[in-house]
């Protein structure tokens, strides 16, 4: 697959249904583009942000990672129902979908780095499903949210369940799905949903996905991994991981950096090593 990958000030063009990379320095930012649609994401859609957060996983530069959605109207409106006739009719059709959503929100979810997303405008349904699978959630005061899956007459798969009661609590998430009903940036920040409302939502994501970047590596990477695994049922084998990543921290040359540059009163230049 030939991924779209742009400098942070590329002006280059963009075509409709797409996902685009942009890195800056130890921050990745992937943009949903299909803002005819509010960004709606299609099936191949998809496919590419599966791919995408799979190859950048693998990428040790990668400190930290920002979504949002093309233009400020949308983050993403849900899934593109325009294709649903010729991508989703058949069982076999709706099983090929349905491993596509869940591949790439659970490459989301267990992403190594922290992740930011930065809403403006609506988030529903599958966009609802992508804020819930990242780490901190800021939202602009046009931010909306909805869980539709109830008016659609669509199931949805235990993962994003079990996202949406990780973060809202099993009361709110299941008012959220059970009602459908549209949620304002205020009444988000209320259930726990965002982590703030900002005049600049991009802006502010961004900033917050470069102060990760600066701190250990390493260090962020193990607590990620034990909030997973608590998440999990802190599973013995993920908690013997978090453990050792724990330990490989003190190992490192990042830790010998960090007490240094406390005892000379300087900003520390953590490697990841």
């Amino acid at each position: 697959m030939n991924i779209s990958h742009q400098n942070s000030d590329s002006s280059a063009m963009k075509s409709e249904r797409d996902v685009v990379l942009s890195m800056d320095a130890h921050v990745a930012t992937i943009t949903f583009s299909n803002e005819r649609r509010f960004n709606a994401m299609s099936l191949s859609m998809w496919l590419k942000l599966g791919d995408l957060l799979e190859q950048l996983n693998s990428d040790t530069q990668v400190r930290a990672l920002v979504l949002r959605g093309d233009g400020d109207r949308a983050f993403v409106s849900g899934a593109d129902i325009s294709e649903f006739g010729e991508q989703r009719n058949d069982p076999a059709q709706v099983a090929n979908y349905d491993h596509a959503v869940s591949r790439a929100q659970g490459a989301l979810a267990k992403f190594a780095s922290p992740v930011i997303a930065a809403i403006s405008g609506i988030c529903y349904g599958g966009g609802l499903g992508l804020a819930l699978a990242c780490d901190l959630r800021y939202g602009s005061e046009s931010a909306k949210f909805r869980m539709p899956a109830a008016r659609l007459g669509l199931g949805y798969a235990f993962g994003g369940v079990k996202r949406m009661m990780a973060v809202l609590g099993p009361a709110k998430a299941s008012e959220v799905f059970y009602t459908a009903k549209v949620i304002d940036a205020h009444q988000a920040l209320g259930l726990g949903l965002l982590n703030g409302i900002e005049t600049d939502v991009f802006k502010q994501a961004h900033a917050t996905a470069v102060l990760i970047s600066e701190n250990a590596p390493l260090t962020i990477k193990a607590a990620k991994m034990a909030f997973n695994a608590a998440l999990n049922g802190s599973d013995p084998l993920e908690v013997a991981l978090v453990d050792e990543a724990v330990k490989n921290c003190f190992k490192s040359k990042d830790y010998l950096e960090g007490r240094a540059a406390f005892a000379e009163k300087r900003s520390p230049l953590f490697v990841g090593q």
